[in-house]
C-alpha cells in the first residue's frame, strides 16, 4: 500500500496547550522556547482512503513551531524543522509529503525543502487555488451575483495563491483589483495580466479601501492577524477565506448577517477516512491542501507538484482533473468551522437586500 505523509503545525499557543494540557500552566515564551527544541513527531494515522480501486495510507507529522514563530523566527530555524518533519516521514515509508499551512509559505515555498529531503514535496496550493474558485464561483451563483461583472478582490495577491487565482479571474472579469504590500510585485503581476489577458486592473496596498468597493473577496494573506472587519463590508458581498491562519476577523461572523464568509479548499475526501485527528472538520473532510498529497498518491504521481511562488493554471487545471478522476469533490459550504445550510444562505440574501435598500433610501 502506497503512504503519503503530511506535515500540519499549531496555528496558535492555544492549540499547543490543548494538546499538551501541563502547558496552561506555563508562560507563553516558556512553551515556545520548549517547541524551539522539540522534534517533530508523528500526530496519526490516516486511514480509509480509497479510490479508483486503490487505497492508501497517510501520517500527519507535527512541525512543532506555532503560524508566529514559523513566520517570526530566523528563515534557517524554519527551514531545518521542516526539513526534519518531512524526514521524519520518508523514515516512516511516505513516498509524497504534503507541507501543510505556513510550513507551505515560509522561505521559498517548498523548494529548498525538496532540495535537501529524499522524498517528493508539495504544497497542495494548486488544487487549493482550483476548490477555492470553484467554491466562490458556486457562491456567486447562490447570492445571484454576475462573476463576470463582480468587482473581485484578491487579498495576498502576489503570493503563489494569489497570482494564479489573478490569472484565472482575469480570463472571466475585467474588474479585478489586486492587494499586497509591495508595489514591485503588483506592478509585476498587473503587467502580466495585461500583457498576457488584455486585462488592466487595479492595484493597491491599502487593504481597506479595497476591501469597501468589493463585491467578491478572495484573501489568502499570511498574515498573522485577521485583516477583514465588519465595519468595510459592503451588504451582499462574498468572502471566500483561504488563509490560515484566517484572514476573516469574527467579529464578521457576529455583526455581519447580510454577508456571506466561506472557508476555501474543503473537500470529500473517497472512501472511508478517518484521519484519527481532530482538526476541525466532520469526519471524512479535509483540505484541499491535504487532499493534494492524497490525490497525487492515488495516481502514483510520486514528483514534487506545487512548489515555489510561481504556480501555472495548467497545474491547476492538471490537479482538478486528477481531483476529479478519484473522486475527490467539494464540499459543501463552511463558515467559521461549521457547515452553512441552503437557508443559512437564503437569510443572508434577505439580510443583503434589506441592508442594501437602507442604503440607497
Amino acid at each position: 500500500m502506497d503512504k503519503f505523509a503530511f506535515v500540519i503545525h499549531p496555528i496558535t499557543i492555544e492549540d499547543v496547550t490543548r494538546k499538551f494540557p501541563v502547558a496552561k500552566r506555563l508562560p507563553q515564551f516558556v512553551v515556545e522556547r520548549a517547541l524551539r527544541l522539540l522534534p517533530p513527531f508523528k500526530v496519526s494515522d490516516i486511514t480509509g482512503v480509497k479510490a479508483s480501486g486503490n487505497e492508501i495510507a497517510g501520517e500527519f507529522i507535527a512541525c512543532p513551531l506555532t503560524s508566529g514563530q514559523l513566520l517570526g523566527l530566523p528563515g534557517e530555524v524554519t527551514l531545518q524543522k521542516i526539513i526534519h518533519s518531512v524526514k521524519l516521514a520518508e523514515k516512516n515509508g511516505a513516498r509524497i509529503v504534503g507541507l501543510g499551512a505556513l510550513t507551505s509559505v515560509v522561505g521559498d515555498a517548498g523548494i529548498t525543502v525538496a532540495k535537501n529531503v529524499g522524498v517528493p514535496v508539495t504544497t497542495g496550493n494548486s488544487y487549493t487555488v482550483y476548490t477555492a474558485l470553484e467554491g466562490t464561483r458556486k457562491a456567486a451563483q447562490l447570492m445571484n451575483m454576475e462573476w463576470s461583472k463582480a468587482n473581485i478582490v484578491i487579498l495576498g495577491a502576489t503570493g503563489s495563491i494569489g497570482s494564479v487565482c489573478a490569472q484565472f479571474i482575469a480570463r472571466e472579469n475585467r474588474y479585478l483589483t489586486l492587494v499586497a504590500r509591495q508595489q514591485s510585485k503588483l506592478e509585476g503581476l498587473a503587467n502580466k495580466l495585461l500583457y498576457e489577458y488584455g486585462v488592466a486592473v487595479k492595484i493597491t496596498s491599502n487593504i481597506r479601501e479595497a476591501i469597501r468597493k468589493a463585491d467578491i473577496i478572495i484573501a489568502v494573506t499570511s498574515s498573522l492577524d485577521a485583516v477583514v472587519h465588519p465595519e468595510d463590508l459592503k451588504p451582499g458581498s462574498i468572502v471566500c477565506d483561504v488563509a490560515r491562519p484566517r484572514d476573516v476577523s469574527y467579529r464578521v461572523a457576529l455583526e455581519r448577517n447580510d454577508v456571506l464568509v466561506i472557508e476555501g479548499g474543503v473537500v470529500d475526501v473517497p472512501g472511508d477516512p478517518d484521519f484519527h485527528f481532530n482538526f476541525g472538520f466532520p469526519r471524512g473532510k479535509a483540505y484541499a491542501c491535504m487532499a493534494e498529497t492524497m490525490i497525487l498518491t492515488l495516481e502514483k504521481k510520486f514528483v514534487c507538484f506545487s512548489l515555489g511562488r510561481e504556480m501555472t493554471i495548467e497545474q491547476v487545471e492538471e490537479m482538478g482533473r486528477l481531483a476529479g478522476k478519484h473522486g475527490f469533490k467539494l464540499s459543501g459550504f463552511r463558515s467559521f468551522e461549521r457547515a452553512l445550510t441552503m437557508e443559512e444562505i437564503s437569510s443572508i440574501q434577505d439580510n443583503a437586500r434589506r441592508a442594501q435598500l437602507k442604503l440607497t433610501v
